[in-house]
């Protein structure tokens, strides 16, 4: 009879299992390390393109800033341009104003009528003076207010007096200049 030892051929099994056993828990580490390294290269590549999108802003922010204070440099510039226009129009306007003024004063006193006083403040005119009669005075007040530069004529007083030996009527009025379109 033939004998057969089994044993070691158990031994060899159990051999073969642990060497296939400790290859694939190899082959599974290595398979883990592979995936794992695989992920961390994808996240290395995501945070340096991040890195270089935060960069690329900054710089893009720092360049609208430098282009934000430029633009309120060049607002703050118009800003004194219109108000030095401004000023110049005022001139302008002005200019003539005074002497216009005083030719439709001139032109709007009948004879035997003399100005003794002129006051001007802030739009509003007071006048004195001197007349032969009433109806003078009258027609004083009407010629201002037909000449197209004042407006609001009133009479504030209009009294007799005797200057020279001769008897006379002082009055005063107030009127408003009207104000000129540019």
């Amino acid at each position: 009879m033939i004998k057969i030892n089994l044993l070691p051929l158990r031994a060899s099994k159990k051999k073969e299992t642990v060497r296939q056993q400790l290859s694939i828990l190899a082959l599974s580490i290595v398979g883990v390390l592979l995936v794992g390294l695989g992920v961390y290269a994808v996240l290395l590549g995501k945070i340096s393109s991040t890195k270089a999108q935060i960069e690329t802003s900054e710089r893009e922010i720092s360049s609208l800033k430098t282009k934000i204070g430029a633009i309120n440099n060049i607002k703050k510039l118009q800003a004194d341009v219109k108000k030095k226009l401004d000023v110049l129009n005022q001139l302008r306007r002005e200019k003539s104003g005074p002497a216009a003024r005083l030719a439709a004063l001139s032109d709007a006193v009948p004879e035997k009528l003399w100005l003794t006083r002129y006051t001007e403040s802030s739009g509003s005119v007071a006048v004195s003076g001197m007349a032969v009669n009433e109806e003078l005075i009258a027609q004083f007040m009407k010629n201002l207010q037909a000449s197209g530069a004042f407006t609001g004529v009133e009479l504030q007083v209009s009294e007799q007096t005797e200057t020279a030996g001769l008897k006379a009527k002082r009055f005063d009025l107030v009127f408003q200049i009207k104000e000129r379109k540019p």
